[in-house]
């Protein structure tokens, strides 16, 4: 858009005196932010409107994309960017006096997701926008998010993430969109004239389901999209005491309720229905409005399922289309597989999310009957051709499970996963049998990320340069990094590479000073692994990679100085992780105060892990860790994150890691461990024995010594537990197995680092093969290749 400074400082005085009565210079921070966010909605008001309506107008195909976290990280921001006018505004505000820093800090965090899956949720529809794709999110206003993470002696402690103490203001609320979500009771069946049944329901649990509309702004492209998140309220008149209206406004309240009760897992299983429901109802109803004939509906609409938490939504269209529509079976379940596709986020068997078959009939009476129906005529179709053996593994309902993950697959037309070795392990392992079933279904889809927020945003020194060295053009088109390649062993690029990543670095040393009052060195190696805190991420190999160097330069060693940044959650009823958590922190105090090895070996953990602490800790490391044992991480986006910003990546050959070496060149990157087929092999032969692996390796005994013999003080539940598992419970993700070729790996980068010239060319060589994982190139594929929803901006 076209903004001279002198009228966005009038713009925005007038904002201040419309919200705050008074004049910008007397308002608080967060007033000034607030007023500032008020004038950017307004820019892009216009063109909000105009997409809905021109959408509409040109009968567009449109994407639903439903997903249960959305992470969009600070709006102002990334609103300016894509705008085109955040240096005007910038300008203004420093004409005015005020910081645009101290601005862009005072917006919080939205508290709607935990981690990748929400994150890259979030950066689709960025990349929709900006791509020119119609695409919508549909997901959960949680008045509180995940946690706010503290650490208290070392260990994790969980509090209200009150996100929405302060207006969002962001949002719209949408009160006039408003559906009615039906739980429990009793459905009757009665046969009507045309032969349908007609779905009578009794005492019936109805929530109002009320949604909060958020613009997703293109990067210059006046597309502005809309991520709807609904929220749950009483309908009027209907709850008449503090229980009733408590039971309705739990649902949209916390992100992830503990699962590991009865209680937890019903609320879990209505928060998922509720936004399922409501965005399917809102999807039909819009429809409506622009067309007569349902049987349509693959040709205007793409419902996706991002993860297993949205698969009902084979079941709630099912219902809508015979209950409400009247349709007849056949043509229900036609439209409804032609409307849904699936992505699966996960390998782990455990992970693909079921419900007892009791608790979903009890809160969800008709959509049951449904899934009964699915399961029937799913038996009867392929039990005679396949039999009853497969059938019976494949089946939507089995061992007194609803089994989602099957459902999602058995009632979409396309089904993928998220990496190249994702996809293919899918199809071998957990989803096996559907793939047997179904094979043309299945197809690979790698995740991708928003350089726009990673580069352009959160890494101004390398962004600068990059435009210096390459023009402008790489910001639309990340291929365009191509041409750095020519650029790896020129010394004066490298030299200011090396300037632009060690401005980051202090940036960063300044927030862990504030954070943890701990002082880094910023010509350190700066480590970094930041992901959920999960046993198969293996944040465990990397603290005992930190004691093996502990021990060599307590031993008189000469190695180049590191600092090991963590940031993670674990989930507040996952025991282990949090033992992990306590073990990083006590292994900080451990090194972060030992004269003997001060300047050369730190460890911060920083915590409340998020986008916006992301931002900071990206554009500043120089080595990756993305350790997952290989064969378990679907595809990861931090290790996206990290090359586009270059770091180098210390990895197995999991997940997208080997795209990216693929992409930057085997020398790119350092890897180790054992292959997804060798994991495969010990765990079908049972041939792993990790006992004696830790008696035959001196070090490692050594090391895992370390937890249990008091060498690391505040440890002492925290080190038997870690260690039972890993010698009595034979070590379920192979961290011993793999810890030399991990130390091993570790050693070369701390060689590499010492020779700068060859370290800044591995830099350029990932830098210039990051901008193929770019979002705007995945979502693309999906639109060609899934929904059939096609870019009018494509980058091509």
């Amino acid at each position: 858009m076209s903004l001279t400074t002198t009228q966005f400082i009038k713009d925005y005085r007038a904002a201040a005196l419309t919200l705050f009565a008074d004049q910008l210079e007397n308002l608080s921070v967060r007033q000034q932010y607030a007023a500032l966010a008020f004038v950017v909605k307004g820019y892009y008001a216009t063109d909000w409107a105009k997409t809905k309506a021109d959408y509409d107008a040109r009968q567009q195909k449109q994407l639903y994309y439903f997903s249960i976290e959305f992470m969009p990280g600070q709006l102002l921001g990334s609103n300016l960017l894509n705008l085109g006018i955040k240096t005007v505004v910038e300008a203004g505000l420093h004409r005015l006096t005020l910081d645009p820093a101290t601005l862009y800090a005072a917006e919080g965090d939205p508290g709607l997701g935990n981690g990748g899956l929400g994150r890259l949720a979030s950066a689709f529809l960025d990349a929709m926008a900006s791509v020119g794709m119609a695409g919508n999110g549909n997901g959960i206003r949680y008045q509180y998010g995940l946690f706010e993470q503290r650490f208290v002696d070392g260990y994790q402690v969980e509090l209200p993430d009150d996100w929405l103490r302060d207006p969002y203001m962001w949002e719209t609320r949408k009160e006039n969109r408003a559906v009615i979500v039906k739980f429990g009771g009793q459905v009757e069946l009665r046969p009507r004239r045309n032969g349908s049944l007609q779905a009578i329901y009794h005492n019936a649990e109805d929530v109002l389901a009320v949604p909060y509309d958020i613009a997703m702004v293109g990067y210059h492209t006046k597309r502005v999209n809309t991520l709807r998140l609904w929220a749950a309220e009483p309908v009027p008149g209907r709850a008449h005491n503090l229980a009733e209206k408590s039971r309705v406004t739990e649902i949209t309240q916390i992100l992830y309720p503990d699962d590991s009760n009865t209680t937890g897992r019903e609320l879990r299983l209505r928060q998922e229905y509720f936004f399922v429901s409501a965005g399917v109802q809102s999807i039909i109803t819009h429809f409506k409005r622009q067309h007569e004939d349902l049987h349509l509906l693959p040709q205007f609409v793409a419902i996706h399922i991002n993860d297993t938490h949205p698969a009902m939504a084979v079941l709630e269209l099912m219902r809508i289309l015979l209950d409400e529509e009247q349709m007849t079976w056949d043509e229900a379940w036609a439209i409804t597989v032609a409307t849904l596709s699936y992505t699966n986020h996960t390998l782990m068997t455990e992970a693909l999310e079921s419900w007892p078959e009791p608790m979903f009939a009890g809160l969800l009476p008709r959509l049951y009957q449904v899934a009964q129906e699915v399961d029937r005529r799913f038996r009867a179709t392929y039990t005679k051709r396949y039999g009853e053996l497969l059938v019976n593994r494949a089946a939507p309902l089995g061992d007194g499970q609803l089994r989602m993950a099957y459902l999602a697959v058995i009632g979409s037309h396309a089904v993928n996963g998220v990496a190249k070795l994702h996809s293919e392990l899918l199809k071998d392992s957990v989803l096996k049998d559907l793939y047997t079933l179904f094979p043309a279904r299945f197809n690979n889809k790698t995740n991708g990320i928003t350089p726009r927020r990673w580069v352009q945003l959160a890494d101004q020194p390398l962004a600068d340069l990059l435009d210096q060295t390459l023009g402008q053009d790489w910001r639309r088109d990340p291929r365009q990094l191509e041409q750095l390649r020519a650029k790896a062993t020129t010394p004066q690029f490298l030299t200011a590479l090396h300037a632009a990543k060690r401005q980051n670095k202090v940036a960063l040393a300044a927030v862990i000073q504030a954070t943890l009052g701990l002082t880094v060195n910023p010509d350190a190696i700066f480590d970094v692994q930041i992901k959920r805190l999960h046993a198969y991420k293996r944040q465990l190999l990397h603290v005992f990679g930190i004691l093996e160097a502990y021990r060599a330069l307590k031993a008189g060693e000469d190695r180049p100085a590191r600092v090991h940044v963590f940031g993670a959650k674990a989930a507040p009823s996952y025991r282990y992780a949090k033992a992990v958590i306590k073990l990083i922190n006590a292994v900080a105090d451990l090194v972060n105060h030992d004269p003997d090895v001060a300047g050369r070996l730190q460890v911060a953990f920083l915590p409340n892990y998020g986008v916006t602490l992301a931002e900071h800790i990206i554009p500043a490391a120089d080595i990756s860790e993305q350790i997952s044992l290989a064969g378990t991480e679907a595809s990861g986006t931090s290790n996206m994150k990290l090359m586009a910003t270059g770091a180098l990546t210390l990895a197995t050959l999991d997940g997208a890691n080997i795209e990216m070496r693929a992409a930057a060149g085997p020398a790119s990157m350092a890897m180790f461990g054992l292959t997804a087929e060798e994991v495969a092999q010990k765990q079908r032969d049972h041939s792993y024995n990790a006992r004696a692996v830790y008696e035959a390796d001196p070090v490692l005994h050594a090391v895992v010594d370390m937890l249990t013999d008091g060498s690391i003080p505040g440890i002492a539940s925290e080190g038997p537990e870690i260690v039972t598992e890993l010698l009595d419970y034979n070590d379920t993700y192979f961290v011993l197995a793999d810890f030399q070729s991990y130390v091993t790996a570790s050693r070369q980068l701390d060689q590499l680092w010492q020779a700068p010239a060859e370290w800044g060319k591995r830099v350029v060589e990932n830098l210039a093969a990051s901008g193929q994982f770019s979002a705007d190139f995945t979502v693309q594929r999906y639109g060609r290749e899934v929904w059939n929803v096609l870019p009018e901006h494509p980058v091509d």
